[in-house]
């Protein structure tokens, strides 16, 4: 494919998956007020965590602005709509990917959405689990000697809330885009080893700078998980390369 063709042939993915991803954002709208006390969920859990520690914490949740309640709703149904239309646009990331395959490799689609789509899941509910920690190590600074009302805008905390779900999200999805990569010829899994130190390092970098909230247990519960995912996907690219020189052995003789 010419460099033309490339160019629409992504305009066309990107396309589909933008569809995608707006109609699921349409239906979720119609649980909206649903979904939003589900976002809120971790706020209220932090709270209720804080009030058992210090009784004389007390926090309030404001909006202000006359378009803010709008902005919180199309955030809340653009999140739910990513969520939801997961299966498509990561199918039309590795459609995209295919012509560079192999006719032979092209079977592979199925494996990549099957490990594409619960990791992407799994990021975004590690995300929202681990809310309500980060929310208690920021709000735990407030002074107990006297009584302080907290007041956290929503609009704020959702933001917050929605980023953290999908970057987790996002950042799980790491090990597949290795393998993807591996399996394309770019990379060996011999280069993936050497690169293991940077690599590592580079994911505590990016679980500090990536990470809405300041709180050191987020960064943890980004980079760790995907330091180990990386490991796992180096082994199944070292199984890969195993596979294709012993099928070149094969064709050798």
């Amino acid at each position: 494919m010419s460099l033309a063709d490339h160019l629409r042939e992504l305009r066309y993915r990107f396309i589909v998956a933008a569809i995608a991803i707006v109609l699921a954002s349409s239906i979720a709208a119609i649980w909206y007020n649903q979904l939003y006390l589900v976002f809120m969920r971790p706020y209220l859990v932090a709270v209720d965590m804080l009030k058992a520690s210090n009784p004389n914490l007390t926090a309030s949740t404001v909006i202000s602005g006359v378009g803010t309640p709008i902005m919180l709703a199309l955030q809340v149904c653009l999140v739910a709509g990513l969520i939801i239309s997961a299966p498509v646009w990561l199918y039309q990331l590795w459609a995209f990917i295919v012509p560079a395959l192999m006719a032979n490799e092209k079977k592979y689609a199925l494996g990549f959405l099957g490990a594409a789509i619960p990791l992407f899941l799994f990021g975004v509910l590690v995300g929202y689990l681990i809310m309500p920690q980060g929310i208690s190590v920021m709000l735990s600074f407030t002074p107990s000697s006297i009584p302080i009302t907290n007041l956290l805008e929503v609009n704020d905390f959702l933001k917050l809330q929605l980023q953290l779900m999908v970057i987790f999200g996002l950042g799980f999805l790491m090990p597949v885009v290795v393998v993807g990569i591996n399996m394309i010829g770019l990379v060996s899994s011999a280069q993936l080893a050497k690169a293991r130190t940077f690599v590592i390092f580079g994911t505590f970098v990016f679980g500090a700078a990536a990470t809405p909230s300041t709180d050191p247990f987020s960064m943890l519960a980004l980079a760790l998980p995907m330091s180990l995912l990386y490991l796992a996907a180096e082994m199944v690219c070292r199984f890969n390369d195993r596979r294709k020189a012993k099928a070149v052995a094969l064709e050798a003789v």
